[in-house]
């Protein structure tokens, strides 16, 4: 399976406008799954336009993104406003290759300011199978704990996609915190960032696709781009093999209530 992570540069642009590009990108590769970033389909600092935009998961943008997966022979994944009656969630879609949703997931945790300000939170774990791979969805901040990477990793997920919004602030969780969460949970990561800026903020890119060893497979630098990598459920074998921390976490909480 070919994993590619979308990071888009979509300051300023409408939704089609948004889409658009990623058609373009996807136009030259031939990937099984496609992750973009955390409000792909909005922009995420785009303040109280969340509201006019949000839809629900049926929404004319999900089934403009059903299309695509049909035309492109891709899943796509991507993050949204989805609207549920007068509540708004920070969510993420995954529309397979025949433009059927496979799976839906509501950003857990939001962390204070904008996002607890507009937001409610969502609740439980979201995995989904795709090709044969058990794939989970976490959104940006569920990501940095590691309760919730070792959560789903332990249903079952080989591959933990995680659309996010990181500013440039922030580097230190695109280049140390991912790779660790890949490397401590022997999973495969998929990390898709915004790239440029949106109403004076600045993201930082980076979006990255982690081995289960921890180490790079693809890394994006500032700029709008596609990335891949090939997933190996090998790798992933490999790694916990290696280093069983799912095996050997209950013995270490036993040796610490001693």
């Amino acid at each position: 399976m070919r994993i590619g992570v979308f990071q888009s540069a979509g300051g300023g642009l409408s939704p089609q406008q948004r889409l658009g590009r990623l058609a373009m990108a996807m136009s030259q590769q031939a990937l099984d799954l496609v992750v973009c970033p955390e409000l792909f389909m909005s922009g995420y600092n785009v303040g109280e336009s969340l509201a006019e935009l949000a839809e629900p998961q049926t929404g004319a943008f999900a089934q403009q993104v059903a299309k695509l997966a049909i035309s492109s022979g891709s899943a796509i994944l991507y993050g949204y406003p989805e609207r549920d009656g007068e509540r708004i969630f920070n969510s993420a879609l995954c529309i397979d290759k025949q433009g059927q949703v496979i799976a839906s997931h509501r950003k857990l945790l939001l962390p204070p300011g904008f996002e607890s300000d507009h937001f409610d939170c969502g609740a439980g774990l979201t995995l989904f199978n795709l090709n044969g791979v058990c794939c989970a969805i976490l959104i940006c901040y569920d990501a940095e704990f590691p309760e919730a990477v070792r959560a789903v990793v332990k249903a079952g997920a080989s591959l933990v996609c995680v659309p996010t919004a990181l500013t440039q602030e922030w580097g230190s969780v695109a280049f140390n915190m991912m790779p660790t969460r890949a490397f401590e949970n022997g999973a495969w990561l998929a990390y898709a960032n915004h790239a440029g800026s949106e109403n004076g903020v600045n993201y930082f890119g980076a979006s990255c696709i982690v081995a289960p060893d921890g180490k790079d497979s693809a890394r994006a630098g500032r700029e709008e781009t596609l990335i891949s990598a090939e997933f190996s459920a090998e790798r992933v074998a490999a790694a916990r093999a290696r280093l069983p921390y799912h095996k050997n976490i209950k013995r270490l909480h036993k040796a610490m209530s001693v």
